[in-house]
C-alpha cells in the first residue's frame, strides 16, 4: 500500500469533517492518521492515508466538497 500526507483547509461547519472522511473511504483510502486544528471559523485537517489507488481521485474530488477552500499533497511514500 502507499501512503500519503494531505493538508485540508475548509470553512467550519458541523458536518465537514464527517464529509471529508466519507470521500476518503468511498474512494478507496484509509486515514490512519487525523490531526484537526479549528480557528477563526477555519478547520485545518491533516491526514495520513494509506491506499493502493491514485492520490488524484481522492483529490479531485474533495476540492470539489462545499467549504473546502485548500487541499495540499504534503508527501507520498511509496
Amino acid at each position: 500500500m502507499k501512503n500519503y500526507q494531505i493538508s485540508i483547509n475548509a470553512q467550519w461547519r458541523p458536518e465537514t469533517l464527517e464529509r471529508i472522511l466519507r470521500v476518503v473511504r468511498h474512494r478507496g483510502f484509509v486515514a490512519v492518521d487525523l490531526q484537526s486544528h479549528l480557528e477563526n471559523q477555519q478547520i485545518k485537517i491533516a491526514l495520513t492515508l494509506q491506499s493502493e489507488r491514485e492520490l488524484s481521485l481522492l483529490t479531485n474530488q474533495l476540492i470539489k466538497l462545499y467549504g473546502v477552500t485548500d487541499v495540499t499533497i504534503v508527501g507520498n511514500e511509496h
